[in-house]
Parts: structure tokens; sequence; C-alpha cells
């Protein structure tokens, strides 16, 4: 290293210049990072519920959809609201993208004329119909299980307008065929063709997804702005899986843009202040500049996309790479104040070297950090440790080499220490470090207390609402349609008949034995699936559904069945009359009636729960647990299988397993940090002490989680990890210190002299990345700005643990002198 730091500091231009064209080349490839802000991210890599669900969803037809929350200023039947709603379903049907649009206009009225069943299939009543009856309407639209809290609220002011998209079979037959051999792959079955055959999938779908992306952005403006033109002073409101994704991108989009913009301000704010000169104002962030362009190259040369979780890699980036230069800057002010006659070029040189190994194993540490992330199942969470680890690896190398050749390249000029004359905070945690040991102690062990009581308080449940401000056009369309429309975050069950030939023989009606007999000869065919043993089965689960707590709307072949008896003058639909009805409804109205939940070359039918998502009592585990089990009490004598799976589950398993995450990485991060410390600081005792001086600040954190109830979620789970990983830094830099002080002092001294010393140094980078963390409070997602404050908040105790609790402990607990490096 020495060698490496003489030739930088002999050859300035060259070595600048070097390192300018080749962040310029590989700044060149950061165009190509992508942006992937998918619900897939949010889910676990390898979910065995992800492949049940998409088959679920091949199986029924359930097509893509976004949801338009409206309610008018007026009636909902009124002529004016009606001839609004028709005016945006024309707007909106003539979108590229857009399949149909559903409203109340066009939905099929089962109990607006009194005929018989066999009767209405021949034409179905609408609101389009001149002679349809509004009263009749209204009612039907209220007490109907086929639009009840669904299609119109509770209290029949807003409805919902239904965009059913276009289906797209070259996208489903993309995830399809990949999803297929990447499991092949994690089983270790996949042939050396399939493998060059993944690769080639893989590049093939990003390039269609981000064509797909472009268009379904262009689609969605088109949409906002029928709305925009159409809202006046009445409520509209825009919600769907595809428009959640849209803006995701966009707020991604955002972060990264206000992440960066903002961070720099406020360095360059922090080193004003600490500094008072303008070279180490500009020079530490040309080196953070240059540090992200050439990280961004290098991910979009290795085809690295950016999630939600990843989007403020910029911002951590900036925060560790002006760390590291804040120590190279306060290791070459030291030294001009000792030998102010040296040439820059020796200061230059003597900074470099002096500050070497404390960086390296600092930014080695903080990569330990980054690096357990990918312990992690979740896609977001393993690339932020990807991206991160190389990052920060990056900006150890390009700090170094670019502030050796450029500050050799200006004039020698004394440094201006206002701040440190006039700032004595780390003078007084010095003092009280050495003459308050017992107070730290009991404040110790109170904090720690306090924080395994917080821990226990912890728990994982997030609501998918909650992600998202208030003032967001997602939260604001999805609390409409959560509590006025029957909720948001669907669940699937499927119920499965295995062999219902006995079943019905003792449950068939002596009136219709005669059918039930040619139809349990005939199950193949779809005239005779529907029998009275299988009906009763849905109408139960129906009822137990519709009766369960935080379920919202409830859609099935029960609902039909519902409407149904009451379009038969409350007499149950026999299975003929159902035979009728799926035979003669015309292919519109099957695919909204039928479809979509029953399936007879599988005997399975399909129940469509929406979950009040925004119910603070919630609690999703357990929810969806006890509704596995109480299904199959309620179905033990029933000779079905019950499956409980969809959206929520995956979305809960993703929670669950942070848990399991963050005992994965804390232990691992741990583990190494103990590890590394033995090897740095050639002490198992001083390697105790450094990992209690870190735990401490972090119990107490998540102990104030737990209290405050702030719940564990996809970047909150990060939070141990990468605190540990970048607040032992200062547990390196002060060891080090300590170690050359205590050469030529008593521990008293030494630790006095390691507070006015390196001490600025720990006080000007915790500052700085506080500073950096705050920015995260401006983001649009909620996770994002519980790690900015939390983080600010383990950073602030990192350092308070590193200038108290620290050297308490050394004065305390070591009492030899350390060994000559």
């Amino acid at each position: 290293m020495n060698k490496i730091f003489k030739f930088i500091v002999n050859f300035p231009k060259l070595v600048l210049f070097v390192s300018v064209i080749l962040c310029l080349i590989f700044g060149m490839f950061s165009t190509k990072l992508q942006i992937d802000a998918s619900t897939q991210t949010l889910l676990l890599d390898n979910d065995k519920e992800l492949g049940i669900w998409r088959e679920i969803s091949k199986r029924y037809e359930t097509p893509n959809f976004l949801v338009v929350a409206y309610t008018p200023n007026q009636d909902l039947l009124s002529s004016k609201t009606l001839d609004k709603i028709a005016k945006i379903s024309n707007e909106l049907e003539k979108i590229d993208g857009v399949k149909s649009v559903l409203s109340i206009l066009n939905v099929p009225l089962l109990q607006n004329a009194d005929i018989p069943v066999s009767e209405l299939v021949k034409h179905v009543p609408t609101l389009m119909d001149k002679d349809a009856n509004l009263s009749a309407a209204k009612d039907e639209f209220l007490s109907s299980p086929l639009y009840k809290n669904s299609l119109v609220s509770g209290d029949f002011k807003t409805t919902s307008i239904v965009i059913n998209l276009e289906p797209n079979e070259k996208y489903d037959a993309f995830i399809e065929k990949r999803d297929l051999l990447k499991s092949l792959e994690q089983n270790k079955t996949i042939t050396q063709n399939q493998k060059i055959e993944l690769e080639a999938l893989d590049v093939q779908f990003k390039l269609y997804r981000d064509e797909l992306r472009i268009k379904e952005h262009e689609n969605i403006e088109q949409i906002r702005a029928v709305i925009s033109q159409n809202r006046g002073d009445e409520r509209l409101f825009l919600g769907g899986i595809n428009m959640i994704a849209d803006d995701m991108i966009g707020f991604v989009k955002n972060d990264l843009l206000v992440y960066g913009v903002s961070v720099l301000i406020l360095l360059m704010l922090c080193l004003w202040l600490f500094f008072r000169q303008i070279r180490f104002v500009f020079l530490p962030i040309f080196i953070c500049i240059l540090s992200v362009i050439l990280a961004s190259g290098v991910y979009g040369l290795l085809g690295f996309e950016i999630t939600v979780i990843s989007s403020n890699y910029i911002a951590l980036q900036l925060i560790i790479t002006i760390s590291v230069v804040i120590h190279l800057i306060t290791g070459y002010r030291e030294l001009y104040i000792l030998h102010p006659n040296y040439t820059q070029k020796q200061l230059v040189y003597l900074a470099l070297k002096s500050r070497a190994n404390p960086c390296f194993f600092a930014i080695f540490t903080t990569v330990i950090g980054f690096v357990s992330l990918c312990l992690s199942d979740i896609k977001p969470i393993i690339m932020l440790g990807l991206m991160m680890s190389g990052g920060i690896s990056i900006s150890l190398v390009v700090a170094f080499v670019v502030f050796g050749s450029l500050l050799v390249l200006l004039n020698k000029k004394e440094p201006k220490r206002s701040f440190e004359n006039s700032f004595k905070f780390t003078h007084w945690c010095a003092n009280l470090a050495i003459n308050r040991r017992q107070i730290i102690y009991i404040v110790s062990i109170f904090i720690f207390i306090g924080g395994i009581y917080g821990i226990s308080k912890l728990r994982v449940e997030n609501s998918f609402i909650g992600y998202f401000k208030s003032s967001t056009e997602i939260y604001k369309g999805m609390e409409v349609i959560d509590k006025s429309l029957g909720g948001t975050v669907p669940l699937d069950v499927t119920i499965k008949f295995k062999d219902t030939k006995s079943n019905e023989v003792a449950t068939k009606d002596e009136f219709l034995s005669e059918f039930e007999s040619e139809f349990s000869q005939n199950e193949s065919d779809p005239r005779y699936w529907f029998s009275t043993y299988k009906m009763d089965v849905v109408k139960k689960v129906t009822r137990f559904l519709e009766d369960r707590e935080f379920v919202g709307n409830v859609s099935s072949l029960g609902t039909l069945l519902e409407v149904g008896k009451a379009l038969n003058k409350g007499n149950e639909l026999d299975s003929l009359s159902l035979a009728i009805l799926y035979n003669g409804l015309p292919d519109e109205y099957k695919k909204i009636l039928l479809s979509p939940y029953v399936s007879i070359e599988d005997s399975e039918v399909h129940f469509v729960i929406r979950t009040i998502d925004s119910d603070e009592r919630l609690r999703r585990d357990e929810f969806i647990k006890t509704l596995q089990t109480d299904l199959n009490e309620l179905l033990a004598n029933d000779n079905v299988e019950a499956r409980v799976s969809g959206v929520m589950v995956l979305y809960n398993n993703m929670l669950q397993s942070l848990i399991s995450s963050q005992v994965d990485t804390f232990g691992f991060v741990v583990l190494a940090l103990f590890i590394v410390f033995i090897f740095i600081f050639k002490s198992v005792k001083l390697a105790v002490i450094g990992i209690v001086a870190n735990l401490v600040p972090l119990c107490a954190v998540f102990g104030i989680m737990g209290m405050a109830g702030i719940p564990l979620d996809i970047m909150s789970i990060t939070i141990a990890a990468i605190s540990l990983g970048i607040g032992v830094d200062d547990i390196i830099h002060y060891m080090h210190r300590y170690n050359l002080e205590i050469k030529s002092k008593d521990k008293i001294r030494a630790i006095r002299s390691s507070h006015s010393s390196i001490g600025y140094a720990m006080y000007y980078t915790s500052f700085a990345v506080f500073l950096g963390f705050s920015v995260m409070s401006f983001s649009n997602f909620w996770p994002t700005i519980y790690f900015g404050i939390l983080t600010d908040l383990v950073m602030a105790m990192m350092l308070l643990g590193a200038l108290l609790l620290l050297p308490a402990l050394i004065l305390s607990f070591y009492s030899t002198t350390c060994k000559k490096e």
C-alpha cells in the first residue's frame, strides 16, 4: 500500500486523469440501470405459494383491472350522474390497452324484472335499458351480494368503475417459462442448454417488460387525464395494481433525485461548518459524485435493478463515502498541525498511510453488515446488500485515490480550527467517561433492560395501504376502496371436491333423485356438475366467510345462488336451474357471474375475498392461519380440500420471514464483527468490549420501536445489520487511535488524547451520516421514512456508545497496554 500511495502523490495528474476517465466510461453504463417497482419485489424469492397463486389466477378468469372510485355530488342514479359515468366509461374504452369498462350502467340487473330464470337468460336487463326500473335497481345494488359493498358503497354515495385491461399473453408466457427454468435451477436439475436459455430469456423478458412499462405508463396517464377532466368538484380516485406499480417507479425516481441532491447540499453545509475551507467542501463532494457515477455504471453493466428498498443506495453511498473522506481530511489536518514544515506531498502521503488501516477495516465491517442482508429471501433486501457492498468498496478506493491525487495538486494551506476550538463535546464525553463511569454503566443497564422489554413487544405487521403517505394518490384511492367498496387486499379460497358420488347419494333430495342419479353419472358434462351436495358446501362456506371479521366483500358461486333464490321467489335454485344458467347466460355475463368462481374441469369452486387492510386490529398471520384451521373444521365431513392462498398470503409470508431474516443477519454480523475485532485488536477482551459498546445502543433503538408500536417491515429489518456495520466504524477508528496513544501515555491521558483527535472525526462523520439519513423523511414510502429516522437514532446512540461507554469499559476492564503494531 505504501508503494501505491507513493505512486499517487508522485504522479497525481496521471492518477486523477485515469480515475476520471474510468468513471466517465463506466458512467455511460449507468443509463442502463433499470427500476423494478413491481409487486414481485415485495414477495419472497422462493415462496411455494407464489406458484399456487399463479395457477389459481390462470385457472379462473380474473383479468387485470384498475378501479375508479367515484363519489358524485348528486344521487348515484340521477340522470346527471349516470350521464357522467357513461361519458367517463366511453372515454376510458377508447384508450389503448383497455378491454372493457364495467359500471352500474352495464352490469346485469337480475332482479329488475319479475321473470323466470329461463326467460332472464334471453335478455339480461341493465340500467342502459330504457325501461329499467331505477328503484328496483337501487334495491338490487344495495342488497344483492353481487354488488353491495363492492360496486356501490353501503351508503349508496360511492360507486366503482372497473377498467378491465387487455390480457397480455406474451408477458404471462415469459413468466411461466422463466419460473419453470428457475425452478429447475433451484432444484439443480437444469441442463447447460437450459441455463443458456434462461439467461437469454431474462434478457428478452427485461427488454419486453421495459417496453410494456412505457406503454402501461402512457395508458395510466391517459386514464388519469380522463379522471382529471371529469373530476370537477367531485371525488374521483384511481386504484389498482398497475397504477401502484407505475406510481412506485415514480416514487423511486423521485427518491433517487431527492436523496442525492438533498444529501449533497446538507453535506456541503456541514463540511463548511466543520472545516471552513472551500477545498474541504468541494473535494469530498467531487469524490462522492465520482464514486456514485462509477458504482451506478458497474450496476448498469451487471444488469442490476433498483427496487423500492435499494432506491436509497445513492444516499447511503454518499454518506459512507463522505465519512471516509472526513477521516482523511482530519488526518491531513492533524499532521499539518504536528508537522507544519512538511511539504504538501509528504503530508498527503502520511495522511493516506495513517488512515489506511482504520478506513479499510471500517469499510470492511460495513461491507459485512450489508453482505448479511443477502441471507434474506426478499429480493429488494438482497439487492440493497449487493449494491451497497460493491458501492462502498468502490468508494473506499475512489476516496483514497482521488483525495491523494487532487489534494497534492493544491497549494499547502493552514487548516482553520475554529470549530474544534469552540466545540468541546468530545472533551465533555472524555471527562464523563473517566469520572462518571458508574453513572454510564447504570444508564446503560437501564437502557439494555428497557430495550429488551421493548424488543419483546416488537411485531411484524404492516398494512399495504400504510406504506404510503395519506397525501399520495395510492393512499387516497385505496382508502376509499378499502372502507367503502369492500376492501383492498385480496385473498383466495379454493374448495376442491374429491369424490362426489358417495356424498351426492347421501344428500340428494327425493324429488330430484332421478336428476341427481343422472348427474352423478355425467359429472364430466358441465350441465350435470351443479348438484345439491356441491351447492350446500358452497353456501356453507360463503356464509362462513361473510361472517368473518376483517372480511369485506366475498364473491363466489354462493353469491349467484343467493341472487338465484331471490329470482326464484325465495326458493333455492335446483341443479336443473343452475345448469340452465350455466349454458344459457351470454358469455359476457358468464365471465362476471360464473367463470371466476367455478372450474368444472377441476371439480373446484373459488371464493374471492377482499380484506379490510386499513383495520389496525388486523393481524394477518393469525387471521390467515385461523381461517385455514376453521375452514378445515367446517368442512371436515364434506370430503373436500380447502386451501387459502392469494396476494395476502404471499405478503404475509414475506412479513413473517423478516423475523428469521433478522435473526440470521444479526447473528451473522455479530459473529463476523467479533472475529474481525479479535483480528484487529489482537485481544478477545477488547473485541467483547467493542461488541458491547455497539449492542447497547442498538438494543435501545429496537426497544423504542417495540414500545412505540413501530412494526418491523422490509426497511426497518435492515437497520440492525446496517447500523452495526456503520456503527463499528467509530469503534475501529477510536481503538486504532487509542492503540497509538497508549504507547506513550497512561490510559486516562490516552483516552483524552483520543477524544481530542479522532473524537472530532467521529463526531463529524456521525453528524454527516445523521444529516444524510434525515433526507429520507421526504420519501412517499413510510418504511423509508422510518428507516431514516430510526437509523439517525441508532447512529446518535452509536456515537455516544463509542465516546462514553467504550472508553469507560476500557478503563474498567482492560488493564494491559496495547502491543506495538
